[in-house]
């Protein structure tokens, strides 16, 4: 998605998360599936990522940390040059990201970020969050 593009941000049911870190990735889907009643498909890494999405049409892509063949924004940059995931809204996980990460994300199409360590009682709430900024404002 470029930064002309606009995100299309209906109904948030289904999650793509991309994380290395295990305990982390399986802590985030456990609290975004039982608190936030996503479906989550979890991913280690941004090869996998495209692997996850041949039969699953995420709604959000949560980017963790870089994963050791390739760094989330180059993740990103793959999945977008999948069609259909040219303009699904991203939200990166990052830990203390400065002003300058933050522009560089938006400036790659996300919709934010939210700072590691996560707050596995805060994470469904961030999520949300971040995703009503992208929905069409009611007439």
């Amino acid at each position: 998605m470029t930064a002309t593009q606009k995100p299309v941000c209906n109904d948030l049911k289904s999650i793509l998360y991309v994380e290395d870190d295990v305990l982390v990735r399986d802590m985030a889907k456990l609290v975004l599936e039982v608190l936030g009643k996503f479906s989550v498909r979890e991913c280690n890494s941004g090869y996998g990522a495209l692997l996850a999405v041949v039969d699953f049409h995420p709604d959000l892509i949560l980017l963790g940390e870089p994963t050791s063949e390739c760094g989330h924004l180059d993740t990103l940059a793959m999945l977008r040059r999948l069609p259909r995931l040219a303009a699904t809204p991203a939200v990166f996980l990052t830990g203390l990201p400065s002003e300058s990460d933050i522009a560089r994300y938006r400036q790659a199409g996300a919709l934010g970020v939210i700072a590691k360590p996560l707050a596995p009682m805060r994470l469904t709430a961030q999520v949300r969050s971040l995703w009503e900024q992208c929905r069409p404002m009611a007439l």
